[in-house]
């Protein structure tokens, strides 16, 4: 029963499949190959547009941290929640690429910012005070840490709030699919179309091996050299680039990746339903995606520890449990039995 992350579970068939298929004779480096270019083509079709600039990482931080550091000057702010990944789970990459920029944190329920919040620290920016580091960036995260789902029509409010006193718009999309999945937007919708300037969009929790795309959207595509030099000199430039293309190409080409978000969600909302089932468990938060935020009560608590179930406790007194494209029904079938035995 291991409920611990969705990067524990297995690549798709079809990502390993693609990298075998692209193992072959010689390709550019660097990027300058077929197979990066055709995921360009994949994602001008899945975000309705041609006006982007793109790179791929193997890893969430690295795309967060590149993708801030090129929005946020060294002597700037990100705002961003105080539960975000940025902040908890990144070792400070993003200052760190930025060369100094603060995190400045914002409370609100479920991992998604308090407008009221937002609102207080857009309004108190000053950046002619010197004595103050003044915001530039609004790093929002969908789905968040808590598993929740910003609305489309959420994501647009907040932009709109950022860019009137000139921000500009991050969105941390390591699990934009399973967000995608609940709400039934369209990841233009939920992307450039909403205001958001730079889109990290994570495909490895979805079902690859490493792959992170960075999308640059619009007035930020002057930004694009910025990002490539400092992916080189960070040591995020894969010389052979077609094999984490080729995940990419795997996952976007027909929907893979959305279709398997949701079997994500959906094996969640039935993790869900059966830990609701037993008196005493509640929910902390909503469960919009593939992670469930439960509550045990102690005998519970007791037998899903003794069991070896893998989950995580979480800040709060709640544990996540998070499904995968590839969560067996068998431990699902095998959580039922051990808490009607609880």
């Amino acid at each position: 029963m291991d409920f611990a992350s969705d990067t524990t579970a297995p690549a798709h068939p079809s990502v390993i499949e693609a990298i075998a298929a692209v193992n072959t004779g010689s390709a550019s480096s660097y990027g300058a190959d077929d197979v990066t270019a055709r995921v360009r083509n994949l994602l001008a079709d899945t975000f309705e547009t041609n006006d982007f600039d793109f790179w791929i990482c193997a890893s969430g931080t690295a795309s967060n941290a590149l993708a801030l550091s090129i929005m946020c000057s060294s002597i700037g702010a990100i705002a961003c929640h105080e539960e975000a990944h940025i902040e908890r789970d990144e070792r400070g990459a993003p200052e760190f690429f930025s060369g100094g920029a603060k995190l400045r944190l914002l409370p609100g329920h479920g991992a998604q910012i308090d407008e009221t919040a937002l609102r207080d620290a857009l309004a108190q920016n000053n950046p002619s005070f010197v004595h103050e580091t003044p915001l530039e960036t609004l790093s929002l995260t969908n789905l968040t840490e808590c598993g929740t789902a910003y609305s489309v029509d959420t994501i647009t409010h907040y932009a709109a709030l950022a860019k009137a006193e000139g921000l500009n718009v991050h969105l941390d999309g390591a699990r934009l699919a399973n967000a995608l999945a609940h709400t039934g937007a369209t990841p233009a919708e939920m992307s450039w179309k909403a205001g958001v300037d730079v889109l990290t969009f994570g495909l490895t929790k979805t079902g690859a091996i490493g792959c992170e795309i960075i999308i640059l959207f619009g007035q930020m595509r002057q930004q694009f050299d910025a990002l490539k030099a400092r992916a080189k000199r960070s040591g995020h430039m894969p010389p052979k680039m077609r094999f984490l293309a080729a995940q990419a190409t795997a996952m976007l080409d027909g929907g893979l990746w959305l279709e398997l978000a949701k079997q994500a969600n959906s094996s969640a909302k039935t993790l869900a339903n059966l830990l609701c089932a037993q008196p005493g468990v509640s929910l902390a938060y909503p469960t919009d995606g593939n992670e469930v935020f439960a509550v045990l009560p102690p005998a519970i608590e007791a037998k899903v520890q003794q069991a070896g179930v893998k989950c995580y406790p979480w800040p709060g007194g709640s544990y996540r449990f998070v499904c995968s494209w590839a969560t067996p029904q068998s431990d699902l079938d095998a959580l039922r039995d051990l808490l009607a035995e609880a």
